[in-house]
């Protein structure tokens, strides 16, 4: 049997178990995922917090490294797309859904609902929930997708070996290890983690989609409902994925930046414009200035600052580990050409500060309403308080609507390109997998989603998310180290060769 049958079956049947526990014993299976999930973050927070900063320092070394001009390519190779193209596909590749979904609800929670440090609704709070905002979605967040994606495009496109995670892996194990059963579990581990990543996305946009057509259509707020909406967008990314239309993914992608980027100067216009820029500003001076304290900050000593942590940046830190082999392999295919310092530069440094942007216009125009009386956001459950912030904005009405779309472009675009990613994974690295691999993961990631949202819900989505990241974190570790090892004999071999004139 050829590896790629292998690796793809025991990929679906470990989804395939987890899906058929959820359907036969879902309280069961809630209960069970909540103590594995207390049981890591109590015990490796510490773990997740550390590795994530050396997942920074990694980046930040590489810009500044012997091996920073090496091309991303072969020698003298130029870059596939543009920089504004290469910007614009970054950040839609990064953040998608979930940004749309966040900078509202995080903001708020923080600042009224359950602050990080200081007293719920004080200046303080509220300066710490735009701060922690962009702590979540900033450098550590890109540091963990630049990581992956680094290394996977230096030995796809550098070093010519397969597009698999395993393959990054030769120059520690070798390729006789890489090649047997050691490598097909480490593929099959990146192939869990992106189906749980993912699926944890399409869940929250399944779940935002339905509280905005309840906030505006009255339509009912339900698993039923939820379930509908996942099963239609469902048919259409298996579609698209089933008949390859590429280029009707590319064009979606670009309409939904320009969507989403209308949505941000329309309400920055109709919002509380001077607040949005002065606390921007402030906050990202905050960011800045806290970026250590907060990197570490673990509370030992303090039960319910370390219940937060728990459930805002653990949970976030295991999310960009399970996402990073689906986003990792995408940047990795759009960065061709580029040298390693601008590749860091540009992934590392460049769409956090647009997510910043999002974070400040979204969550202080929501924020503000809170503060002025106006309207209480907080009231409202995550999932609807994006809609229910721009009702009380002049277009309200009409930016709910787009905010709708901007969701469904987002969920389909997503999920059709993880079911290539997928497809990848699960076919030794093949840049055309077959239709049928990629419906069966389509299929796989829906089924996913459905019984994470069904038996828990946002904390459902969380503590999947945490112990699917937790394995993956560790082959992370070693693909950085990898890189390292062997641009290092790479440099040093460059170094020996002798010149022209002896």
């Amino acid at each position: 049997m050829k590896r790629v049958t292998i690796v793809f079956w025991y990929g679906l049947v470990i989804c395939g178990l987890f899906v058929l526990w959820g359907v036969i014993a879902p309280e069961n299976l809630k209960e069970s995922t909540a103590e594995a999930t207390a049981f890591i973050s109590t015990r490796f927070g510490w773990y997740y917090l550390l590795i994530i900063m050396v997942m920074v320092v990694f980046c930040v070394y590489s810009i500044f490294s012997r091996f920073k001009n090496i091309r991303l390519g072969k020698e003298n190779e130029k870059p596939e797309f543009s920089l504004t193209a290469w910007f614009a596909m970054l950040f839609s590749a990064g953040m998608g859904m979930g940004l749309v979904f966040w900078t509202t609800a995080e903001p708020i929670s923080h600042a009224f609902i359950n602050s990080p440090r200081s007293e719920l609704g004080t200046d303080q709070a509220i300066k710490e929930s735009l701060q922690f905002s962009y702590f979540h979605w900033g450098v550590h967040a890109w540091a963990v997708y630049a990581l992956v994606a680094l290394v996977l495009a230096y030995f796809k496109f550098h070093k010519g070996y397969a597009g698999l995670i395993s393959a990054t892996l030769v120059p520690i194990f070798g390729k006789k290890s890489m090649n047997g059963f050691a490598g097909r579990m480490i593929d099959t581990l990146a192939v869990v983690a992106t189906v749980v990543g993912v699926a944890a996305t399409l869940g929250f946009g399944t779940a935002q989609i339905n509280e905005g057509l309840a906030f505006l259509f009255n339509t009912p707020a339900n698993y039923g409902v939820q379930l509908i909406i996942l099963i239609v967008a469902t048919g259409l990314f298996i579609f698209s994925a089933w008949s390859g239309v590429s280029r009707g993914i590319k064009y979606l992608s670009n309409i939904n930046m320009v969507l989403g980027f209308v949505l941000m100067i329309v309400l920055l216009i109709v919002g509380p414009t001077l607040y949005i820029l002065n606390m921007f500003t402030d906050s990202l001076g905050g960011y800045i200035t806290n970026f250590f304290n907060m990197s570490f900050r673990i509370a030992p000593l303090n039960e319910e600052g370390r219940t937060w942590i728990d459930s805002w940046t653990i949970f976030y830190w295991a999310w960009w580990i399970s996402w990073s082999p689906f986003v990792g392999i995408f940047i990795a295919r759009i960065s061709r050409g580029r040298t390693i310092k601008e590749f860091m530069i540009g992934v590392l440094f460049v769409p956090a500060l647009v997510c910043f942007i999002f974070f400040a216009v979204f969550g202080v125009s929501a924020l503000n309403l809170e503060q002025q009386g106006l309207a209480t956001i907080s009231d409202y459950p995550m999932e609807t308080a994006t809609f229910a912030m721009l009702e009380q904005y002049p277009l309200g009405v009409i930016m709910s609507l787009v905010t709708i779309v901007v969701i469904a472009i987002f969920f389909i675009t997503s999920a059709d390109s993880a079911t290539f990613v997928l497809g990848m994974l699960s076919t030794s690295g093949s840049m055309n997998p077959s239709g049928m691999v990629k419906i069966i993961w389509g299929f796989s990631l829906s089924a996913m989603a459905a019984i994470i949202v069904y038996f828990g819900g946002t904390e459902g989505l969380q503590n999947v998310l945490i112990i699917a990241a937790f394995p993956f974190s560790v082959v992370v570790l070693l693909m950085g180290y990898s890189f390292f090892k062997a641009a290092n004999m790479e440099v040093k071999a460059f170094k020996r060769k002798p010149t022209r004139n002896g």
